[in-house]
């Protein structure tokens, strides 16, 4: 297990470098994203990770790395259920395409600081109380059957009780003010759309995080190795969205392999008190789940008439008269 005093504090501060550099110089100013900078972004965020991964192999060897590397992938294959959920909120939201690489980036701060706060003590409770593992087992499998039953339809996210209660305020603008989160009027501060969509991205990552964060737990008792492996994967998840947003629906099967992944875990959470599975097992089993979804969705192609994110949401506005 890590306790190296310096680690900790490096790793923060090395995120928080990643991120001023990410907003404040690469994308000082709101425009909308290529699928090519996008791309490159997302490689630059998984050359750093894998860099990350081969230092753990070197320094604390194969079984920490392991675990690295199947946190990693764990919470990665997650994260593309998130984007499709994020794509419907800026849909929903018509959020404009300048302003929503801006909230995916403050969406990332929060979802480092919820995780941060959650996996530390997550960890010692597990740690401690071999039931409680056991116990978020039980919830992995659960999710992982609701998962695979549920038919992909989401809630509206306008009628969200964190969403009405905003509104109810009276302090909401009806315009979009560029990418401001927050606006003056007559001295008086009011929220702007933006600030809604933000909410309701976090309110959704906390959702995700019910999953994630137990699914890294069966993986590594390390929380260091469970916390830098969710930093890593959340990190590139603004780049990822602009690249995958659009094609989500092509990976039809993706997400039967995300709930084979949730199972296999919740099992391996519930046994581990009496069998512990080997890491290099458990990242086998991982990656061949989701990346035999993956092929299969891309040898086995939806049918033409099957309706596409973009198109419910004209149907939407087409019902209401928009």
């Amino acid at each position: 297990m890590f306790d190296h005093e310096w680690l900790w504090p490096g790793f923060l501060a090395f995120v928080a470098l990643v991120l001023f550099f990410d907003l404040f110089v690469l994308h000082r100013k709101d425009r909308v994203i290529t699928t090519r900078e996008a791309f490159l972004t997302v490689a630059g965020y998984v050359s750093l990770a894998m860099l990350f991964a081969a230092s753990i192999f070197y320094f604390e060897g194969r079984q920490r790395g392991s675990e690295f590397l199947t946190g990693y992938l764990v919470e990665q294959a997650l994260s593309l259920d998130n984007i499709f959920v994020i794509a419907l909120i800026f849909s929903y939201f018509k959020v404009p395409a300048e302003a929503q690489y801006r909230v995916l980036f403050y969406g990332i701060v929060g979802a480092i600081v919820m995780r941060l706060s959650l996996i530390v003590p997550g960890v010692h409770l597990v740690d401690q109380f071999w039931w409680v593992g056991a116990l978020l087992g039980v919830i992995l499998l659960y999710s992982g059957y609701k998962m695979m039953m549920h038919d992909g339809d989401m809630a509206d996210p306008g009628n969200s009780r964190v969403v009405k209660w905003l509104r109810s305020t009276g302090r909401v603008t009806d315009e979009y003010e560029g990418s401001k989160f927050l606006t003056r009027r007559n001295g008086v501060l009011f929220m702007t759309p933006l600030f809604l969509v933000l909410v309701t991205v976090e309110v959704t990552d906390l959702v995700f995080a019910i999953d994630s964060i137990p699914a890294v737990l069966a993986i590594s008792n390390d929380p260091f190795i469970v916390f830098s492996s969710n930093v890593f994967a959340i990190l590139g998840l603004r780049a990822l969205f602009f690249v995958l947003s659009g094609m989500m629906r092509e990976f039809r099967f993706l997400k039967h392999g995300l709930s084979l992944v949730l199972i296999f875990v919740g099992a391996k959470m519930i046994i581990q008190h009496w069998y512990k599975l080997p890491s290099e097992l458990s990242l086998s089993v991982v990656a061949a789940l989701i990346l035999g979804s993956v092929l299969l969705s891309w040898l086995i192609k939806e049918g033409e008439g099957e309706e596409t994110p973009e198109h419910l949401a004209a149907v939407d506005r087409a019902k209401h008269g928009e």
